[in-house]
């Protein structure tokens, strides 16, 4: 059975994922697929490169918004994250897709068109930089000629490629929340935040269809730049991990069974046969 899981975006709430990927070792369940989006693309980048959950969350803990982006006075954006560069180079084990333990699928936006781009190929540290280029706050960045924002507006949790990639069955890790709590915005980026969150809600049922289990830890209240809460925001990936983990070991006792990855699957092989 190959399972695949679709880390969404979130920002510092990402952090969450790390608790999820550890209950998944500590349970010794197989994951064949790893997709990311934003942060779901760096933590999935570094854990298919090697790190190890505990790694990670070592990581996590000494990561601040200024490991990553540095402010800056442009049109396109107020910050770059260009810092990026050289923190993915300092923890990623591997340089290239090609080099991962585990075959990953990063998203992104493109700018002009609005249409999704997932890499599956080639150098990393890019293609994650891109996913997580939050429109408004980061710069968009350039790969081949395409300028790309964050994969959230495309890939909001990304179940989709996971499919086209062969998993049987699709994990979602939807990082669900308000940003702003209920409370007043604190400024600009509270309110692209909730924003975005809204839009994930609006849009969830394009990757809903493609899931066979959603994940969704306990997220709400934390602040897009809580990098201080990292224990609690792991602590809350674990718990809503440990309740879907029953589900999943008996998918690998039943694993003939038909998923919503082989349905969708299905009806895409369907669409694209040729009429007799």
């Amino acid at each position: 059975m190959g399972i695949g899981i679709a880390l969404g975006g979130g920002f510092a709430r990402g952090i969450a994922h790390i608790g999820v990927l550890k209950v998944f070792e500590e349970e010794k369940i197989p994951l064949s697929y790893v997709a990311g989006t934003s942060v779901g693309a760096l933590i999935g980048a570094a854990y298919c490169s090697g790190l190890s959950t505990a790694e990670l969350e070592e990581v996590a803990c000494r990561v601040r918004f200024k490991t990553f982006a540095r402010w800056t006075l442009s049109r396109h954006g107020f910050a770059t994250n260009q810092r990026m560069i050289g923190f993915l180079k300092s923890i990623l084990k591997v340089k290239t897709f090609e080099e991962l333990r585990l075959p990953l699928a990063v998203t992104a936006t493109d700018l002009s068109t609005g249409e999704g781009v997932v890499f599956h190929s080639g150098p990393l540290v890019e293609p994650v930089r891109a996913s997580c280029a939050y429109p408004g706050m980061f710069l968009p960045v350039n790969i081949r000629g395409r300028w790309l924002v964050d994969g959230m507006l495309a890939y909001a949790v990304p179940t989709k490629p996971l499919v086209e990639m062969g998993a049987s069955r699709v994990l979602a890790v939807h990082l669900k929340g308000r940003w702003t709590n209920g409370s007043a915005p604190r400024h600009l980026f509270d309110v692209i935040g909730q924003c975005f969150a809204i839009a994930q809600d609006m849009s969830s049922s394009h990757w809903k269809e493609a899931a066979d289990l959603i994940i969704e830890p306990d997220v709400n209240g934390f602040e897009y730049d809580a990098f201080v809460h990292t224990g609690a925001l792991i602590k809350a990936g674990e718990k809503a991990a440990r309740e879907a983990v029953p589900t999943i070991k008996k998918w690998l006792e039943m694993p003939q069974a038909i998923s919503g990855a082989k349905a969708v699957q299905a009806l895409v092989q369907a669409a694209t046969m040729p009429a007799d």
